[in-house]
């Protein structure tokens, strides 16, 4: 079974944007939470990504990957694939 894959995103998030366009063309399913719509949330994210503020953040699993940055590096690292399994 795949490890859940959650973001935190907000609308109008061009790196969200992007974030989201790499996980669909790796066909994988993932949650995203929309701090727009629920901001309740944003403590949640804050406490697992150890205080980072920017969207995405993205886990795999209880792994913090960090943003889009991050997760787009590890994808042209072809590390990307091996964590999505």
């Amino acid at each position: 079974m795949s490890k859940p894959i959650v973001m935190y995103s907000q609308s109008y998030c061009p790196y969200c944007a992007a974030a989201i366009a790499l996980l669909e063309q790796k066909n994988v399913a993932f949650e995203v939470i929309d701090l727009g719509k629920q901001p309740d949330k944003r403590d949640e994210m804050l406490t697992r990504s150890n205080g980072a503020r920017t969207v995405p953040q993205i886990f795999i699993g209880d792994q913090h990957v960090g943003g889009f940055d991050d997760m787009n590096a590890l994808d042209k690292q072809g590390k990307l694939d091996a964590m999505l399994a």
